[in-house]
């Protein structure tokens, strides 16, 4: 059976072929410069520094780019690093496996569908739920196969359908805690909040921005697929309902500065932004920590302000979060 990276412990030399995640061209206090990487497979991501690299060097490792990398893991400072002794590019001749270089959402597609086709059946509204069928109808290959996130969080195969689920937990539970809320508008909130993605992105493997993701963005392209479902199912594209489902989408990032149109305006829409924070800073937060040692801070988290966050020493739930994440 071939070895992943995470199947190599600290300190034992590895040959592997990886994916470029993350590439940042840097300079050192002392003036040198270096290419700050995330390398990882279908098993696990990691940092690691490329040393005296100019940027034409910087060039043939481009995020999506497939290397050939010999090294060992380390602890530098308390994190989890690559020492790299030897980085190449794998040319397009050489037959590679790109599914093993993809880290999947930790449950299978089957079951996630079903899990959320439940939530649906509880969308009581008739206008809702016709249009979040619809829309998970003619989407439902990439949106149970794209990530939720280019870098950030959920920047897995199958990350979409993950995220979107922890999301409708998260709203089940809060919606049990405050009956004023409306769960159907809720649910199906959360379900169509992302969907925009699967225009935003090009897929799982090696991902980037569309020309539509670029120049547009999910919030403004999932508004659109709505009002475009609305038409196709003859339901009135004006009425409350459909604007109210609009808001949700529009306002789910909940300043905007980061990107909605319009703030929330629904305590509705306020949840569907708390929530989709939450479950996002907790895949980040968690991720952080896997690489942490017990007893050590996290490196400065940028999705969480630079923050770095305590690994407790005896604090052993991380050992299971790969299940989770």
């Amino acid at each position: 059976m071939l070895k992943s990276l995470k199947d190599y412990n600290e300190d034992e030399e590895f040959d592997l072929v990886l994916l470029v995640k993350s590439a940042q061209l840097r300079q050192s206090k002392k003036g040198q410069h270096y290419l700050d990487l995330q390398l990882g497979d279908e098993s696990c991501e990691i940092r690691a520094n490329y040393w005296n690299c100019t940027a034409e060097t910087a060039e043939a490792f481009r995020v999506g780019t497939v290397v050939q990398v010999n090294g060992q893991k380390e602890f530098y400072q308390d994190q989890l690093q690559l020492k790299l002794f030897s980085l190449r590019s794998v040319s397009p001749d050489e037959q590679v496996d790109l599914t093993r270089l993809v880290a999947s959402a930790p449950e299978a597609s089957s079951a996630m569908k079903d899990a959320i086709e439940r939530y649906v059946a509880k969308i009581t509204n008739p206008v809702w739920q016709q249009l979040v069928r619809f829309l998970l109808d003619k989407w439902e290959a990439p949106f149970y196969d794209f990530p939720a996130g280019k870098i950030n969080h959920h920047a897995i195969k199958g990350g979409l359908a993950f995220h979107t689920l922890a999301m409708l937990k998260d709203a089940k539970a809060l919606a049990a805690n405050y009956e004023q809320v409306d769960c159907a508008l809720l649910y199906a909130g959360c379900i169509l909040h992302d969907m925009g993605k699967v225009l935003e992105f090009t897929g799982p493997v090696a991902t980037q921005y569309t020309v539509a993701g670029n120049l547009i963005g999910h919030l403004v392209l999932i508004d659109e697929q709505i009002m475009l479902a609305a038409i196709k199912l003859k339901l009135d594209p004006e009425s409350e309902a459909v604007l109210l489902l609009r808001h949700m989408v529009l306002s789910h990032h909940g300043e905007l500065e980061y990107g909605s149109p319009k703030r929330p305006a629904l305590l509705e829409a306020e949840l569907l932004h708390r929530i989709d924070d939450l479950d996002a800073t907790v895949y980040a937060v968690t991720k952080a920590l896997q690489g942490t040692k017990p007893g050590q801070f996290t490196v400065a988290i940028g999705s969480q302000a630079g923050r770095r966050f305590y690994r407790p020493q005896h604090d052993d739930r991380l050992a299971q979060s790969s299940k989770l994440y």
